[in-house]
């Protein structure tokens, strides 16, 4: 999964995302995810949706939850007018650098998804790596939808990369161990609650250890297509990897919705 956690032995009274992804490890943990993964995912996004074939500098595209910049840094190479949001300023300042670093014109901006502006501006609305379902209440995740439609054009295109829950179901690993750079990291992970939890477990070549746990609500197929069309959106087609395959309910790993705001 992804991707993204709570941390044991901070400030309880903010929330997970607001403690991982402002670690400085976050990155370490996370660094197979590469470049040319979200290479891949743009291009399939470009291609289904047709904005490949339109100039890119005519094309505003807001990447929710960015990040790093992984994706936004992906689409400003090929010349799109992009908009980074995220609610790290660790993370902002990693895309800031690296679009700074290869001369890329990148907009960023720092404020939870619940309150992006809605000023009808955007041609591509993204939000990928499963950076939706952090919120206790599915009426917050149902306000993130909304937003996402209010920043849109109409006409325009809001694509949504999440876990499929019933491949996860079936595939799901309860624990694993691995090694980045100089650092072990053991993973466990459960379903419960309609949520999928991975307590992440750190510890550096000097014996230090650190907690972190990622809390991620899980929606199927019906439910957040549901959710959508009650935003307002249609349903234009649904891929089941990043290379654009169709979903398969029991084979897709991933379930990345295309919709379009009529």
């Amino acid at each position: 999964m992804t991707e993204r956690s709570e941390t044991t032995g901070t400030d309880e009274s903010r929330q997970w995302f607001e403690e991982w992804f402002n670690h400085p490890l976050y990155l370490e943990v996370y660094s197979h995810r590469d470049k040319d993964e979200a290479a891949s995912c743009i291009q399939t996004i470009l291609s289904i949706t047709g904005l490949d074939i339109r100039h890119p500098a005519s094309i505003s595209v807001l990447d929710i939850a960015c990040g790093a910049g992984r994706h936004a840094l992906e689409l400003a190479r090929l010349g799109y007018c992009v908009t980074g949001n995220d609610l790290s300023p660790f993370l902002l300042e990693e895309a800031r650098k690296e679009a700074r670093n290869c001369k890329l014109n990148l907009q960023l901006t720092c404020c939870d998804m619940r309150q992006i502006p809605g000023d009808g501006s955007f041609d591509l609305v993204v939000q990928l790596f499963t950076s939706f379902g952090y919120f206790n209440s599915k009426d917050d995740d149902l306000l993130v939808l909304k937003k996402a439609y209010e920043a849109l054009k109409h006409g325009g295109w809001y694509i949504l990369d999440l876990i499929n829950p019933v491949h996860l179901e079936k595939t799901l690993v309860p624990q694993s161990s691995r090694t980045t750079g100089t650092l072990s990291v053991t993973e466990s992970r459960k379903l419960e609650n309609e949520r999928i939890t991975k307590t992440i477990t750190i510890t550096s070549n000097l014996g230090e250890t650190l907690n972190f746990r990622e809390s991620v609500r899980l929606y199927g197929k019906e439910e957040i297509v549901s959710m959508l069309e009650k935003t307002g959106f249609t349903i234009v087609t649904i891929t089941g990897d990043y290379q654009g395959k169709l979903f398969s309910m029991e084979e897709s790993s991933r379930m990345m919705l295309f919709c379009t705001k009529s």
